[in-house]
């Protein structure tokens, strides 16, 4: 499967999206893309140890601390994903998603060995527009 067709199975399957490293400031892309893809519809589950209230939603401190996620998407930066890819798998994760600039050979393959669709250096909005979708309703 290529990478664009794991990005349309994500972006079609998937009705809400836990967000690692979510952040309060608007001028962040860890804000606005999380509030962009939250006005097409997906929820949005904020992780910032911070905690508090992002887009409305209550933050939780670590995804261990979350509601059990699908799609994990990480605003962190590239070292520290491997140790979010290890989180994303204990708490029951199937789809791991590195924001653009975020890449990492470790965290590809612990999402690869434990069966997660993976996804990096690639933008929620850029492919949301891209393929012009909408969050799925949930079932």
């Amino acid at each position: 499967m290529t990478t664009d067709d794991t990005v349309e199975q994500i972006l079609r399957r998937y009705d809400t999206i836990t967000v690692v490293g979510a952040s309060a400031a608007p001028e962040k892309a860890a804000h606005y893309v999380p509030a962009h893809m939250q006005a097409h519809g997906w929820r949005i589950v904020p992780i910032n140890p911070r905690g508090g209230t992002i887009l409305g939603e209550p933050v939780h401190p670590s995804l261990a601390d979350a509601p059990k996620p699908g799609l994990v998407d990480v605003f962190r930066p590239s070292p520290q994903t491997p140790d979010v890819a290890r989180q994303a798998v204990a708490a029951g994760a199937t789809a791991l998603w590195l924001q653009l600039g975020i890449a990492s050979e470790e965290a590809r393959r612990i999402a690869e060995d434990t069966g997660l669709l993976y996804v990096e250096n690639r933008c929620l909005i850029i492919e949301q527009r891209r393929l012009g979708l909408d969050a799925p309703k949930a079932a």
